[in-house]
């Protein structure tokens, strides 16, 4: 008869550290591999039901595939070509932004040696700090670039591949565990891949209906390229809290340059934090759906490691990827418990008493 040892928790907690720090280390040497991959499991999982759809209407395999890629090109393509369009007139317009902002910093240090009895000069040597600080951000958000055209090119690819071996996955799935439990990993299978595709598209609504808000308030306030600030800010959108304080500042900062006074800036302020508040309790709750939300503490945990790992990349995909695995988590009875500690519902606290489970209030 086979005995089981259970390890001291010193010893599994090393051992689960270790492999947490082995795992991270494979991840940010394995970057340029893995990145795209993560966006085409996604994107897979969004074309699955079109691909699905054209199978079902006698078309060859090979030939939906290819269709689904089409229309997601199609889409992408389009939504790039519109942001590289709006991006070009903004950096026409650098020259004249510049000069404006440099004349905007000298009424500010002006205002301050006068009021606040700063030398010039200290604020002259803050400013080179400034920018020492801002050039290796800049290199960052260009390596990030670099990297993705690597991932525009090899997303198809990815994608391709996994729709076409979509069957030999699902199967590799149901032989890994045991044959009496086949049926209970249909099901979860099942569960899990139509909780990811309801909550993938809604990230998508979510995102047009906060880019359209953010467009028609910058709009009526009179700011420049208020269609590009507002769909950066709902892409910026995905990441919480720090993303929502980003989307407002890009539009804040234009302002400040290009009109006089405060208006515009208090004006943007109050828009964006009636349309945060309107996607917190609307948006997200109803149409990206309340049982996929993340707590607030490990949403930035995983978007700094996010970024720590993959750069700007990984702090986009981290969001997404937290969110699936609750999903799967919490259709696994025995990874429930991390399910609800990945979630934002706050239940009664459980005490221990006696070897039974009691709630306290």
């Amino acid at each position: 008869m086979r005995t089981t040892h259970k390890y001291p928790f010193y010893i599994r907690a090393t051992v689960i550290l270790f492999g947490l720090v082995l795992c991270s280390f494979a991840l940010a040497n394995l970057r340029g591999i893995l990145i795209p991959f993560s966006f085409a499991l996604f994107l897979a999982v969004l074309l699955n039901p079109l691909m699905e759809r054209l199978l079902r209407w006698q078309v060859p395999r090979v030939a939906a595939i290819a269709i689904s890629l089409f229309v997601a090109i199609l889409v992408i393509g389009g939504i790039w070509y519109f942001l590289a369009n709006q991006i070009m007139q903004f950096t026409d317009q650098l020259p004249l932004l510049e000069k404006k902002g440099s004349e905007l910093i000298a009424r500010t240090q002006q205002y301050l040696m006068q009021h606040w009895n700063i030398p010039l000069a200290k604020t002259n040597s803050y400013l080179a700090e400034a920018r020492k600080g801002i050039k290796p951000l800049l290199g960052q958000l260009l390596g990030s670039v670099a990297g993705t055209m690597g991932t525009v090119f090899l997303l198809p690819v990815y994608t391709f591949l996994l729709l076409y071996y979509k069957t030999l996955i699902l199967n590799f799935l149901y032989e890994v565990f045991a044959e009496e439990n086949a049926e209970e990993v249909s099901t979860v299978l099942r569960q899990v891949r139509g909780a990811i595709q309801s909550y993938m598209y809604g990230l998508l609504i979510e995102a047009a209906i906060v880019a359209t808000l953010n467009t028609i308030a910058l709009l009526i306030l009179g700011v420049q390229y208020a269609v590009l600030m507002g769909v950066l800010g709902a892409l910026l959108n995905v990441l919480p809290f720090i993303g929502g304080i980003l989307a407002a500042a890009l539009p804040i900062m234009v302002a400040t340059i290009t009109k006089d006074g405060y208006n515009t800036q208090i004006g943007i302020a109050i828009a964006y934090i009636i349309i945060q508040f309107t996607d917190n309790h609307f948006l997200i709750p109803y149409i990206v759906s309340a049982k996929v939300r993340v707590n607030a503490l490990l949403s930035v945990v995983a978007i700094l490691l996010g970024g720590a790992v993959w750069g700007l990349a990984g702090m986009f995909v981290s969001i997404p990827f937290i969110g699936v695995l609750k999903i799967i988590f919490d259709r696994i009875p025995e990874m429930q418990p991390w399910g609800r500690l990945l979630g934002d519902k706050i239940e009664a606290r459980r005490t221990v008493r006696r070897g039974n489970i009691r709630a306290v209030k």
